[in-house]
C-alpha cells in the first residue's frame, strides 16, 4: 500500500466521518479505503481509530498521528503548487558570470530591466575575466568574449565587443595627439597586461596593423587603467562601455576614429537545459539587449 495514500484515506476518514465517505472522496471502494487503513494501522503497530457499526473516534495515539498526517500532507502540497509554478514563471537562483568591464558597466545597469520583469527570480552575479567552468563551479550561464572552443556549450552570439583608444585632453596637449598607429611608439601607452611589451590591433583604410605600445605603467583593472587615462597619465586601449561615457562628456578623446579597434566576438553560453525558464528567459533577455 502506498504510505500518502493511506495517510489521505486516514485523514478523510476523520474529517468526513466515516470510511465510506473518506473512500467516496478519495475515488477507491469502501474496502479499499479499509484496506489501506488497516496497511497503515499494521505499519505503525498501533489502532488509530476506535471503530463500530455507527461510528469510529480516534485513539489517543491517532490524534498526534492526525496532525503529523496533515502537516505532511500540506508540505507535499505546497511543494506540489511551488513546482507548477515553477513551470509557468520563471523563479529561482539564477547564478551569472561575466566579465568585470562588461559585467560593471553594461550588464549590472540592464539587471534592473531583467528583475522588473521576472521579480521571482534571484541574481547571483559573479564577474571575473578568466574562463569559469560552468559545470564544476555550478553557474548557468555566462557571457563570454573571444574565440569560443568546443565546449558543448549552447552559444548565442551578441554584439561585438568594440574597443575604444583614448587619451585626456591635458595628456595630448602635452604630448600630443598620434595620427597613425606608428606614433604611439613615442607616446605613455597604459597596458592592461603586467608585463612591459604588449601590442595593440588596428585596422584602417590601409589594412591591419600590430603595434607594439609601451610605457611606465601598467595595471591588469580596466577600470583603474580609466582612471589614470582620466588623469593624463597616459594612452589607453579598452572597451567601449569603460571609456564612450567619458568621451561624450569630453573628459577622454577618442583616437584613430577611422579605424576598428580590435573588436571581438562575444556571445552568451550556458548548458542546454528546455525545462529552465529562469534560464531562458535571462538568454533571450541578453540577446536582446546586447545582440547584433
Amino acid at each position: 500500500m502506498d504510505l500518502l495514500t493511506s495517510m489521505q484515506v486516514f485523514v478523510r476518514a476523520v474529517d468526513k466521518g466515516s470510511l465510506s465517505a473518506a473512500a467516496e472522496a478519495c475515488g477507491m471502494s469502501a474496502t479499499m479505503a479499509g484496506n489501506h487503513l488497516r496497511a497503515l494501522e499494521t505499519r505503525l503497530g498501533t489502532k488509530l481509530l476506535h471503530r463500530t457499526t455507527r461510528r469510529h473516534s480516534l485513539t489517543a495515539f491517532g490524534e498526534t498521528y492526525l496532525a503529523r498526517c496533515q502537516e505532511i500532507l500540506r508540505l507535499i502540497a505546497d511543494t506540489d503548487t511551488q513546482a507548477q509554478n515553477q513551470q509557468a514563471v520563471p523563479s529561482g537562483r539564477l547564478r551569472v558570470t561575466a566579465p568585470v568591464s562588461f559585467g560593471s558597466e553594461a550588464l549590472v545597469p540592464a539587471l534592473a530591466d531583467y528583475l522588473a520583469r521576472h521579480p521571482q527570480v534571484r541574481v547571483e552575479l559573479s564577474l571575473s575575466d578568466r574562463t569559469v567552468d560552468l559545470v564544476d563551479e555550478g553557474f548557468d550561464v555566462a557571457v563570454r568574449i573571444g574565440t569560443m572552443p568546443d565546449s558543448g556549450l549552447v552559444a548565442r552570439p551578441l554584439a561585438p565587443y568594440r574597443m575604444m583608444v583614448c587619451a585626456s585632453p591635458g595628456y595630448l596637449q602635452r604630448r600630443g595627439t598620434p595620427r597613425t598607429p606608428e606614433d604611439l611608439a613615442a607616446h605613455e601607452c597604459l597596458a592592461f597586461s603586467p608585463t612591459a611589451g604588449t601590442s595593440w590591433h588596428l585596422k584602417g583604410a590601409e589594412g591591419e596593423r600590430r603595434v607594439t605600445v609601451s610605457g611606465q605603467l601598467q595595471i591588469n583593472h580596466g577600470q583603474a587603467l580609466r582612471v589614470a587615462a582620466l588623469n593624463g597619465l597616459g594612452i589607453v586601449m579598452q572597451p567601449a562601455v569603460l571609456l564612450e561615457a567619458d568621451v561624450a562628456a569630453g573628459r577622454l578623446v577618442a583616437l584613430f576614429p577611422g579605424h576598428e579597434l580590435g573588436s571581438r566576438p562575444m556571445q552568451v553560453v550556458y548548458l542546454p537545459d528546455p525545462r529552465s525558464l529562469k534560464l531562458r528567459s535571462f538568454v533571450a533577455f541578453v540577446v536582446e539587449r546586447f545582440g547584433t
